[in-house]
Parts: structure tokens; sequence; C-alpha cells
């Protein structure tokens, strides 16, 4: 097993591809660390918040609750903190590291950084945090610190490539708030290089562009096994570290790894399906379309629809879906009514834009939702009674989210329950 650790304020989700690349070596495993993704912040310790140790820590407790006792790992930037922390408190956890960029911040870097780095956002009434935080994920590549605008912290590798800033959006909306605790933590986190001799094997890059390419300079003394260079592309650095872990893997096969008996994901076809619940209750719920998942009550079962929430998308909705309920056992499926209104009007285009306009889009229409149905028949005829709760920003965001995980794919699942409904 490959264990790969990302780095903030990201999720496991920006491994997807390089996991396929490498999952013809390793059975790559990629856990949200806490507070980002779909994994819980770690809780206020002892009165504290949590430091790098207590990341490291449960970075250790999960790894061992897979029922894994030695791995090797990958982490990227904070993601290589977090690892390079847990080796030195569990060495005996980790066959070799591979780390992409290790940061050790000057006094003067760290002043700079202060609170500017990491400012609290929350959902707004009416969506304004999603123009800052687009135009934050957007300009992160052009200037480092982000927020620091000069031609002095101008960055080389500066793009405007709509789908890498999407998904970075996409994952700090998962994280929300929170995301200030688990970056916080490796910014503050101190040089943590092991000084024991018997530490295991570690690569470390940095490429041309990154701006923790400096700092392979600044890590000083390493144990025997440990080496650092600077490469020149995004590439060099992945195969150089793929070749490292390679050479450290001794060929042994991956253990069974425990799953949590109440939620996961079913492999169909090559796309997965999000489900939670009891597995095999004999009932299974759907959600509409534009929505995602609640939790499901006891004793059921619950997916998101292809294409919504945290499931893939396929080409035959009814048929997966159909095939997701006969892997869990459930011999009953609960389909929703079609929303009334016209798809092609209820649904709008949320492809993502370069200015990020898609976000304010959505966040519209999941406004206009808590006050009329259709929420885009905005007059007196289609009001429908205004409820205090579902005008808050946290729950806009909720439908608000979601609308964006959907995408095309709401409209293809309300078509679907109009053809079943006709077919009935």
């Amino acid at each position: 097993m490959l264990l790969m650790v990302h780095q903030s304020p990201r999720s496991s989700a920006e491994y997807a591809e390089l996991m396929l690349k490498w999952g013809k070596h390793f059975t790559c495993v990629a856990p949200d660390s806490p507070g980002f993704g779909q994994s819980d912040a770690l809780p206020l310790i002892d009165g504290r918040k949590a430091e790098i140790n207590d990341f490291a820590d449960a970075l250790a407790e999960f790894v061992s609750a897979l029922g894994v006792a030695q791995c090797p790992a990958y982490g990227f930037h904070s993601g290589g903190i977090i690892l390079v922390t847990a080796v030195k408190r569990h060495p005996e956890m980790f066959s070799a590291l591979a780390i992409g960029g290790y940061a050790i911040w000057t006094e003067a870097e760290m002043k700079l950084f202060g609170e500017s780095y990491l400012p609290e956002w929350h959902p707004s009434d009416y969506g304004e945090h999603l123009t800052w935080l687009w135009n934050r994920m957007l300009e992160q590549s052009w200037f480092f610190p982000w927020f620091d605008v000069r031609d002095e912290t101008r960055l080389t590798v500066a793009h405007a490539d709509v789908a890498r800033v999407n998904q970075a959006v996409s994952e700090m909306l998962d994280a929300g708030n929170d995301y200030r605790a688990g970056y916080g933590a490796v910014l503050r986190a101190p040089r943590d290089i092991p000084e024991d001799e018997g530490a295991p094997p570690c690569l470390i890059t940095a490429y041309d562009g990154d701006p923790l390419q400096a700092h392979i300079d600044r890590l000083g003394a390493m144990p025997p096994k440990w080496r650092a260079e600077k490469v020149a592309t995004p590439q060099d650095h992945q195969d150089a570290s793929l070749a490292f872990l390679q050479e450290h893997c001794d060929g042994t096969p991956c253990p069974d790894l425990s799953e949590d008996a109440n939620e996961g994901w079913l492999q169909i076809g090559g796309g997965l399906i999000h489900w939670r619940g009891d597995k095999g209750a004999n009932r299974l719920t759907l959600h509409g379309p534009a929505s995602q998942m609640d939790e499901p009550a006891n004793g059921t079962l619950a997916i998101d629809a292809p294409g919504h929430g945290y499931s893939s998308t396929f080409d035959d909705m009814a048929r997966t879906i159909e095939q997701a309920a006969q892997m869990l056992g459930a011999k009953e499926i609960d389909w929703p009514e079609a929303p009334q209104g016209q798809p092609n009007q209820l649904y709008p285009d949320l492809t993502p834009d370069r200015f990020g306009s898609h976000l304010t889009r959505a966040w519209s229409a999941a406004r206009a939702q808590a006050m009329f149905g259709p929420w885009y028949e905005a007059n007196y005829a289609h009001l429908i009674p205004v409820k205090a709760e579902n005008l808050t920003p946290a729950n806009i965001a909720k439908r608000a989210y979601a609308r964006l995980r959907a995408g095309v794919a709401a409209k293809q699942f309300h078509n679907l329950l109009l053809q079943r409904n006709n077919n009935l």
C-alpha cells in the first residue's frame, strides 16, 4: 500500500489522476486530512487548537485503523510536512518517503504570513464569498504568498487553467473555514526532520517555479538515507518520487484493508457510486436532481445519484442506480418525483468559466429556490412560503454546492425521472 497525503487547502481529490498512474505499481490510499474533503476537523485538544503533531498522530491512527503495520508514503508540500512529522513520531510505520517540497520558513516569512495568509471565510447571504474564493485560488499561482501582489513575488508557474482552479475551489468549499486549522498547523510547524540514523529513507524534490525549491538549500543536516534534489519540472518530481518509492518497496502484497461498515463507494464499470446507511437494508432512497443524499434513516440506504454529490458520472443512470441497489442488497428503490418546471430553466449552465461566474449562478438559483417554485418563476403567482432556515447562508450553500457538483447530470436525472413516471 502507498499512503498519499495531500497539500492544503486541498483534499485527496488532487491525487485522482496520479493514483491512476501509480496504481499500476501500488495500492494507493489517499485520505482526506482532518478538516478537508469529507473528513471532520480535529476537535480542540485540552482547550488548544490542533498542531502539527496532532495531524501526524491522526494520520498514524488512520493507517493503524486500516490494519497496515508499515507502508511507503508520498506527500506534497503540507502533506509532506505532516508525513515528516509522522515519521519522526512513528518511524516504525513507514518504509520510505517521497516528498514534494519541504517548507522551512524564516522568521521574516512567518511574520509576513501572519493572519493574512489564512483569512476566515464563511458563506454570505448573496454569495460574495465565492468571488473572493475564485480569485484567491486563481491568483495563488501568480504570486507567493498569494496576497502579496508585487513584481518581486511573481511566480513563473502562473496560469489561468479553469479546470485546475475550479477543482481547487471545489475542495476549498468542502473544507470551509476549517481549512485554517490544518493549513495553520503546517505553516506553524517547526523543522521536524528526524535526527535518528535509523529513520526510513526519504527523497525530497522540488521543481523549477515551486516556491519551496529554494527551501532545498535550507534543509540542513539529514539522516544518512535522506537526500534532497532540485528538478526541472513537475513530471521530473513525480518520476523521481515513483522510482524512489519502487526502489524501497519490498513487493509485499497489500493486505485486505478495513472498511467503514456504514459508508463507502461501489465500483461500477469505470466509476464509483457513493453510498451510506445500513448495507443489506431492504430500501434504497434517492435524492432529487441537483441535490445530494442526506443522512439516511436507520434501516435504510442512500446513494449520491450518478454525477451528483461524490458519485461519478455514468452514461446509463437508471441501470447504474439499479446495479448499485443490487450490490448493496436493497430490493426496493424509492424514486423521487421530478421537480415542477422546465429542465432547461431549472438547471442553468454551470460550466466553469475563466471568471468563476458559474459559482454565483448556482448561488442565485439556490437562493431563489427558497422563495419561488419553480425558482426561475420570480413572480407573485409562484410564491412559496418563506422559511427562515432555508435562507441561512449555510443552507443556501448546501443547495448551491450540490448544484455545482451535479452540473449537467442534474438535467439528465430529471429527464430520467420524467421518463420513469411516463412509463409507470
